[in-house]
């Protein structure tokens, strides 16, 4: 409550059409509302304000009531619903491998060549001026879902074999596919996955309004030149709401808004904490670190898959939701698919799927023999099946390898 006994401060999040705003958190002469108070009738207006504000008043004397969740109690606190509980609410689908990683290779293959044929005209449409075409995208997007609930491992293996494709192209593409691998893990259904794997697409959009010499500098950024990255939010919303075609939904633009906020508040624009950052965008907010981590970028150098999720668990609770670090290491293991690897006998091969119940124990392909010698025919090894039926010395991995070693580029050996 605040000085007026009907007035409430709440998060934005909780804001909805019917409800009467009374106060921003910023004074009204900065923003391009004219009026000092009015009724939200509309998704529009929903959309504007969660871009500008992180808390809002509403009187409840003159609209609808807001849910009790979202109420901020002080003055500078930023208002949430748990984010442990809305992480809860997500578990509500179980999803079931329907076809083989085998069999699923062909389709996952033809899915691939789609998406990344609407991604390239899309890139170029931007570059070149022109409008989003947002249903060229979801036709692409539907493709790879349902690739992805029939089994993950393809697309996943897939996508790790295509790293040599520029970054722009690759991370936009990495971070949908690990959306929808993540989404399917977290429970989330049909509809829901559709979302956060297309927000996984488009997040980045807006850095192709960003200079792009910056963009490939070679050098780390000083702090011009963060700032002006910091706009591609910004720039992202605004082509996602110019977009041709069917509407983006609120719940993607809010992904894209805050993607780069963080758990403890240390993140941008607007320095949101827990669960004042939407699921969505907590959710792509660790894929988006991820895949950057393990990325090959002009002015930072890459981590393997291995090092990249230590560091994720190391920065559960401070950036990013520790249920979320917990779940996205079950989904991509604690050696993630596309990790190259050595096995406890000397052999060396690359991981082709996980097992989330035996994160330690995955599907490798093995490349190399315990002299480091190519083998003339690769070799795939479960680690988990050798596990249950070697009456031997277990069989695991021996470390993680850096990407490259021995010089072994899979999408020069096979399955490319």
């Amino acid at each position: 409550m605040s000085a007026s006994s009907n007035e409430f401060k709440i998060s934005v999040q909780g804001l909805r059409v019917g409800m009467y705003l009374s106060r921003l958190d910023r004074p009204w002469l900065s923003t391009q509302f004219a009026l000092e108070g009015f009724m939200v009738t509309s998704e529009d207006d929903l959309r504007q304000i969660r871009n500008l504000c992180t808390y809002v008043y509403v009187d409840v004397s003159r609209g609808a009531a807001p849910d009790l969740r979202y109420l901020q109690t002080g003055e500078n606190d930023t208002a949430r619903p748990s984010g442990k509980e809305e992480f809860q609410a997500l578990r509500k689908t179980r999803w079931e491998n329907q076809s083989s990683f085998e069999d699923e290779m062909p389709r996952a293959k033809r899915a691939h060549r789609e998406i990344k044929q609407h991604i390239d005209a899309v890139m170029l449409d931007l570059k070149e001026g022109r409008n989003l075409e947002l249903d060229r995208l979801r036709e692409g997007v539907e493709a790879m879902v349902e690739s992805i609930t029939r089994n993950p491992s393809a697309f996943n293996w897939l996508k790790e074999i295509k790293r040599k494709d520029q970054y722009a192209y690759h991370h936009a593409l990495a971070c949908s596919v690990w959306a929808a691998s993540f989404g399917r893990h977290l429970g989330l259904n049909r509809d829901e996955l559709s979302e956060l794997t297309l927000a996984g697409l488009l997040f980045d959009v807006g850095k192709t309004r960003v200079d792009s010499q910056i963009v490939v500098s070679h050098k780390p950024y000083d702090d011009h030149e963060h700032q002006t990255m910091r706009k591609h939010v910004q720039y992202s919303l605004d082509i996602l709401g110019t977009a041709r075609g069917s509407a983006v939904s609120d719940r993607i633009m809010q992904a894209v808004a805050t993607h780069h906020e963080r758990h403890d508040g240390s993140g941008y624009p607007h320095g949101l904490k827990n669960g004042a950052i939407p699921i969505f965008g907590r959710i792509l907010g660790l894929i988006d670190s991820y895949d950057a981590m393990t990325s090959i970028r002009p002015h930072v150098e890459s981590r393997s898959p291995h090092q990249a999720v230590m560091q994720l668990y190391n920065a559960r609770d401070t950036l990013y939701q520790a249920e979320l670090v917990e779940q996205f290491i079950q989904t991509s293991g604690i050696y993630p698919t596309g990790s190259l690897v050595e096995l406890s006998d000397g052999r060396v091969g690359v991981v082709t799927a996980v097992h989330s119940l035996k994160r330690l124990l995955p599907t490798v392909m093995v490349l190399l023999d315990t002299g480091k010698r190519p083998l003339s025919e690769f070799k795939p090894l479960d680690l988990a099946e050798y596990a249950e039926r070697s009456e031997g010395p277990l069989l695991g991995i021996k470390t993680g390898l850096p990407p490259g070693a021995y010089g072994i580029d899979p999408s020069e050996l096979f399955l490319d």
